[in-house]
């Protein structure tokens, strides 16, 4: 039985259905997404969505979909399912559906009367094509398959209205047609490992609704262009497979070009490899060098979110090369930003001041997987320049204080990963000593000076940085720790924040904590009993002011809530750190058990993966992105962990 995969009960039951996502991506920035019915319920769904470097730096919906029809006898069954304006959904072709799994690709098997056809789709590695295969298992009459496309040709965000200022023509190609519909554009071809019959009946289809948009209260409603269809009878026995691309293909290869894929595939038959399969699709590797993306599908490359989730979705999963070389162009990024002060064109927030901390972080990941060694014969010289730079107090909003601690502003732009901002002020204006900036300052410090041990030319340097990291741990305790056991979230000046913030499991999971082993637990206890849900940690206390358990309602409503009660599963992955070093193996169990609550939503929301965020009360529905990479790093290198503990 595969481990992904649902029965016609689950699938004609729309209610169920339309709120289970699938998203397959290719590495190079493209990727499929929709319902596991295939009826796009957002505007960042689409067949074929790819990037335009040439256009700006997002993503654009070329193929929105594509509905097949069987036709016997004359009589045409449309196999395919939107929802138009007034709630009225057509053709109901999910009333079809037999069965869904996606263990190795997502297959659809749908039987029209004595016909059992199935449908299978694949993204080509790092080339912006997809190949959906259709295969007729049964059939008593002769068959035909009729294809019609409905094209987008816009940015994800937005949508478009039928208008009289595209290019309606199609062009002929090898067993199917060219098309560009506005210019500035890549042209999209649609071709066949069969010849077909093209039928140019161009129209525009109105008025489809995307219900997940219509929730959260944005524009939602769009037209397609339909340039025509094809028509290719097929036998029992027989595949037929379809290329949507941006450059011609040879029909011939199609065959050949799926079975290759196929074969590389690593089956999702368990919750490791649902994980591992999410990991590698936000890998981006292009002409400027290979980056991680932030989450689907609306993410972008942050240098943040690639710093906390490079461990969990390379090292975690045993792709060490993958690391190295994003880590190469991050580095490269961050090196230029300390040396000239210019951001990067593609890594959006490299001047933010936690961003060395995070990139200090990740490379202690990486020498605690290699070894020391290793790690100081490949990275020592960025360490150090980091370390340098930041104890140089060269960076213009994060500043070294005579105690050891390090103050950033902001007041008037967020700094922190909590960087929801309303009217252009922050949600959470955290601002002067961050707990977390702080714990990962001490953290760094301690983890370059071991590093670096004293060897030339680092002698001075780890005299400074043990200095430094002497006088920030009694200063860390005295600031932070309070008389309730629990970290404050900052402090600036004679204010410290009161807010229960999970900010501080940070502080407690880090290697090179401030807090001895006692103080860690009695943090670890207020986070267990305030913050902890099965689907990852708080972002603030049911009992603190201003809690939002749910991201919901209007735009601003969301951005209220999004770090004021909503819960991360990343924040999961440094509590089980802080639980297994204050209990050792004794807290494996309970970290395992705790893991099924993410396992559970490997049938949820995005299929395989985790979503950005849950709801902080029951029954913690996923929201926002609908896959994230610093959440399925955490969980990932959560199950590592405790696979070390088993050995």
């Amino acid at each position: 039985m595969s481990y992904l995969k649902f029965d016609k009960s689950l699938m004609i039951n729309l209610e169920q259905s339309l709120m289970k996502e699938m998203l397959r991506t290719n590495q190079s920035g493209a990727y499929h997404c929709t319902s596991v019915v295939d009826c796009n319920t957002r505007k960042q769904h689409g067949l074929l969505v790819v990037p335009i470097p040439e256009m700006d730096n997002s993503w654009h919906v070329l193929l929105s979909s594509m509905d097949v029809s069987v036709i016997q006898h004359g009589a045409q069954f449309n196999l395919g399912l939107h929802r138009y304006q007034g709630g009225v959904y057509s053709p109901n072709g999910h009333k079809y559906i037999r069965e869904f799994d996606c263990e190795s690709v997502p297959r659809t098997t749908y039987r029209v009367g004595g016909v059992i056809l199935t449908k299978e789709k694949i993204f080509i590695s790092n080339e912006n094509r997809l190949l959906i295969r259709y295969t007729l298992v049964e059939a008593h009459s002769p068959t035909t398959l009729r294809f019609r496309p409905m094209l987008a040709f816009r940015e994800v965000n937005q949508l478009v209205m039928a208008n009289g200022n595209l290019n309606s023509e199609c062009q002929p190609v090898p067993n199917g047609v060219s098309s560009c519909l506005y210019p500035g554009y890549p042209t999209l071809y649609m071709q066949f490992n069969h010849k077909p019959q093209w039928h140019y009946e161009p129209n525009w289809y109105n008025g489809f609704e995307y219900i997940k948009d219509m929730e959260r209260g944005v524009p939602y409603v769009e037209d397609l262009w339909v340039p025509g269809y094809f028509e290719i009878p097929i036998k029992k026995g027989e595949s037929i497979i379809f290329s949507a691309g941006l450059s011609e293909v040879s029909p011939r290869s199609l065959s050949k070009m799926y079975e290759n894929e196929i074969a590389i595939r690593t089956c999702r038959t368990s919750f490791f490899n649902c994980l591992k399969n999410a990991a590698k699709q936000f890998y981006l590797k292009d002409s400027d060098g290979m980056f991680m993306l932030s989450g689907y599908p609306w993410g972008k490359i942050l240098a943040r979110n690639t710093f906390m989730a490079l461990p969990g979705n390379t090292i975690a999963i045993d792709h060490r090369a993958d690391f190295e070389a994003i880590m190469d162009t991050a580095a490269k990024a961050l090196t230029n930003y300390m040396t000239t002060g210019q951001t990067d064109k593609r890594i959006m927030g490299i001047d933010l001041p936690d961003i060395p901390l995070w990139c200090i972080w990740a490379l202690q990941q990486y020498a605690k997987a290699y070894g020391a060694e290793e790690c100081y014969k490949r990275y020592m010289p960025l360490i150090g320049e980091i370390m340098q730079y930041l104890l140089g107090n060269s960076h213009p909003n994060l500043q070294v204080q005579p105690d050891g601690m390090v103050r950033s502003v902001g007041t008037d732009t967020p700094v922190s990963w909590m960087n929801a901002s309303l009217y252009g002020r922050p949600v959470v204006p955290r601002t002067g000593l961050l707990v977390e900036f702080n714990a990962l300052w001490y953290n760094a410090l301690r983890f370059a000076t071991n590093l670096a041990d004293g060897r030339a030319p680092y002698s001075d340097l780890c005299t400074r940085m043990t200095e430094t990291a002497d006088k920030l741990k009694p200063a860390f305790i005295d600031t932070f720790l309070n008389d309730y056991g629990y970290l404050f979230d900052y402090v600036n000046d004679n204010y410290a924040d009161p807010s229960v913030r999970p900010n501080m499991a940070v502080a407690i999971g880090l290697d090179y904590s401030p807090l001895d082993r006692r103080q860690r637990k009695r943090v670890l206890d207020v986070v267990t009993r305030e913050l902890l849900t099965p689907k990852g940690l708080r972002t603030l206390s049911p009992k603190s002011f201003g809690y939002r358990p749910a991201y919901q309602g209007s735009p601003e409503d969301r951005e209220l809530a999004l770090h004021n009660g909503p819960a991360r599963p990343w924040l999961f992955g440094f509590y089980a750190d802080a639980y297994l070093k204050v209990f050792g193996h004794s807290g494996v169990s309970y970290i395992d058990r705790m893991l099924i609550g993410y396992e559970d939503e490997m049938t949820q929301g995005c299929v395989g993966s985790l979503s950005q965020l849950y709801d902080g009360n029951p029954p913690f529905s996923g929201r926002g992105a609908i896959s994230h990479a610093t959440n399925v790093a955490g969980i990932l290198r959560t199950i590592t962990a405790l696979k070390k503990f088993n050995i």
